[in-house]
């Protein structure tokens, strides 16, 4: 098992790698005024991966959903991405849309992926090279698909598994949503989580943008023997948490609940808690 995540001495050490690709997975969301410093940078030479437009089912009304093989192929050789890249995701917060980036290249049989480690603000502090973020044309790549639909989940799997308790759900939002304290920040959703989940907020899995230490993870991470399927409010910090169960070298089955609670909340005659 590979470890996940790269350092930015890492990156830097291969920064002139010929098949290396950097990849800006970074999406606008309610940023800090510390985070909102990197909103128009980018390490010098990435690619804009856009997960919203280019690297999601724009015609599924659900956020972020999962596209299919053909589409992310075509997309990803646009991008010029080949077989054999090697392929380094970050975010301008640190860790938090850059796993999801790594989930899909996962799902589609790459490999060769990495999660850069305290993302962007992590690079900057290096004094390290940036530059004003904007999209490029490239020479078309020779990147194929493999699709592994182990890896994905649908409500209705997850309505079976409610019963059948085969898999243990996972649900990354913070704590105050799971519990149905607060209300959900999207329209027309229900409060509460689906039954028989588990909460670990991906916040308490990072500090400064960085993921905990493996001896860190151990202690907060639930010891399981069950496969996992990890779940959030739209499919994005739920790879937060996925991550770091392959960072403590957990081997078990890791699948993602694409729909997660802005599918589930919305219809009415699905179970909460």
């Amino acid at each position: 098992m590979k470890n996940p995540i790269v350092s930015v001495s890492w990156l830097k050490e291969h920064f002139e790698d010929a098949d290396l690709i950097v990849l800006d997975a970074s999406q606008k969301v309610n940023q800090t005024k510390e985070e909102l410093q990197f909103e128009e940078l980018q390490i010098k030479g990435a690619r804009i991966f856009d997960i919203k437009n280019d690297f999601s089912d724009t015609t599924n009304p659900l956020p972020n959903t999962l596209p299919d093989p053909t589409a992310f192929t075509k997309a990803a050789i646009k991008l010029g991405i080949n077989k054999d890249s090697k392929i380094v995701v970050y975010d301008s917060i640190g860790i938090y849309t850059s796993p999801r980036a790594w989930w899909l290249f996962t799902i589609m049989g790459h490999e060769a992926v990495w999660v850069l480690d305290g993302g962007l603000p992590a690079y900057a502090k290096e004094n390290l090279p940036v530059e004003k973020s904007v999209k490029r044309e490239y020479p078309l790549g020779n990147f194929e698909s493999n699709f592994n639909p182990d890896l994905v989940k649908t409500k209705e799997q997850i309505l079976e598994n409610i019963d059948s308790k085969e898999a243990v759900l996972i649900d990354a939002r913070s704590s105050d949503r799971f519990l149905g304290e607060t209300k959900e920040p999207r329209a027309g959703l229900r409060s509460g989580h689906i039954p028989g989940s588990i909460n670990i907020p991906y916040t308490n899995l990072l500090r400064d943008g960085k993921f905990l230490s493996k001896d860190e993870l151990v202690k907060i991470l639930p010891k399981l023997d069950q496969p996992f399927v990890f779940t959030c409010g739209s499919g994005v910090t739920a790879c937060i948490d996925l991550i770091a169960y392959e960072l403590i070298g957990n081997k078990n089955i890791k699948a993602v609940y694409d729909g997660s609670w802005t599918e589930w909340g919305q219809i009415e005659n699905l179970p909460i808690e």
